[in-house]
């Protein structure tokens, strides 16, 4: 190069610091994709939303901190899509997030739609964070790049199973389910653990139409003269049930596996509630220093409480992020090879995975409704 080229050169680099335009190694920070997909339409939209808010806090408090991947700053984008609870919907939403160059997604919401999507993400090789779908499947199926940061239905019908006949000295147990992958596997687990240890299903039924007043399998469970009720199914199918057993004059006490213990049950039930039990996934926020950063910080944010499953959105996205922090890269392989190896205290307690992908030491809580409110009874595992 001549001198003339060199003087040029300068001239247009001092030029460029001039008009406010960095220099080619002033690079700006890493562009770090997280997707995340639940229903955000629909019946079960207000539980997708719950879980985006959650798992938005958790990106907004990373790139509020300045975290670093290697040596270079970091800033993390949530990229949402809407699988509307619907398993074809959520294969489409899946093909779509890995199109983006997703580093990992968090997602999904219904068992029924996790699972077909994780062979999306394991054929694409990338990550997937599972917050709230709980079929024991999802981990059973040799994936390498599926995690799960919630218990699944072992472990907490099972704990509801064992509970009902321990202390709770149920005689003649009946059982009904929503036929969802979620509500049929907390019922399947429930009624394994029961026979199991000897109990008594003197009915196990489910609603083909779930908006339904399921009065029709009530009818059976009476006529049954059952002293106990599970269900497994979503809060506004089990308000419907409480309150039409209400009606009816029912004596079974009413236990729900999870996705029951929020404020919208309550609500729907009214009166009936009282008295109600249901077993829910992980240990109370309350009792948790983290748990209650989370909670006050979620309704700083939204202006609202946490309606049930954001937690577990807002650890899933933290253990996306800090898995990457830890590999120094945002590549999907190597942020699925600190993920096996990870391990932190979050909003739900202890995060960190075993060979499967399954959350490590898993625990669930009893609560029972008391006086209008859900009110924590017994933590069970871990």
């Amino acid at each position: 190069m001549s001198l003339l080229d060199v003087m040029k050169s300068a001239a247009a680099l001092a030029c460029a610091f001039a008009i406010g335009i960095p220099p080619a190694s002033a690079a700006g920070p890493l562009a770090v994709r997280i997707g995340f997909v639940a229903p955000l339409s629909g019946d079960n939209a207000r539980y997708g939303k719950d879980i985006e808010n959650g798992a938005r806090l958790a990106v907004e408090e990373a790139n509020a901190q300045g975290l670093k991947i290697g040596d270079q700053a970091a800033h993390f984008d949530l990229v949402s899509e809407d699988d509307r609870a619907d398993p074809r919907t959520g294969v489409e939403a899946a093909q779509r997030l890995t199109n983006q160059n997703v580093s990992a997604v968090v997602g999904h919401f219904n068992s029924g739609t996790t699972i077909p999507a994780s062979r999306v993400y394991e054929s694409a090789g990338i990550p997937m964070i599972v917050p709230a779908a709980t079929n024991p499947l999802i981990t059973s199926q040799g994936y390498e790049n599926v995690f799960t940061v919630i218990p699944n239905d072992a472990q907490n019908a099972g704990a509801a199973g064992a509970y009902a006949l321990d202390v709770l000295k149920a005689k003649r147990i009946a059982i009904l389910d929503d036929r969802s992958a979620f509500g049929q596997g907390e019922a399947d687990e429930f009624e394994r653990v029961v026979r199991s240890r000897g109990g008594a299903i003197v009915v196990r039924d489910y609603a083909a139409n779930p908006a339904g007043d399921f009065r029709p399998q009530l009818d059976k469970v009476k006529a049954a003269d059952a002293d106990l009720l599970f269900f497994g199914g979503l809060d506004v199918q089990a308000a419907s049930i409480v309150k039409t057993m209400k009606a009816m004059g029912m004596r079974a006490q009413f236990v729900a596996g999870g996705g029951v213990v929020n404020r919208d049950f309550i609500q729907q039930a009214g009166a009936a509630a009282e008295g109600a039990m249901a077993w829910e996934y992980g240990r109370p926020l309350a009792a948790l220093p983290e748990g209650q950063r989370f909670a006050q910080n979620y309704r700083n944010r939204y202006g609202v409480g946490v309606l049930a499953y954001a937690p577990f959105g807002y650890d899933a996205a933290w253990a996306a992020i800090r898995a990457m922090v830890a590999a120094k890269s945002s590549d999907p392989a190597a942020l699925r090879a600190a993920l096996k190896t990870i391990g932190f205290d979050g909003a739900t307690g202890r995060i960190a995975f075993d060979e499967r992908g399954a959350l490590k030491n898993g625990v669930s809580t009893l609560y029972q409704v008391r006086q209008g409110a859900w009110t924590p009874v017994v933590t069970s595992g871990g």
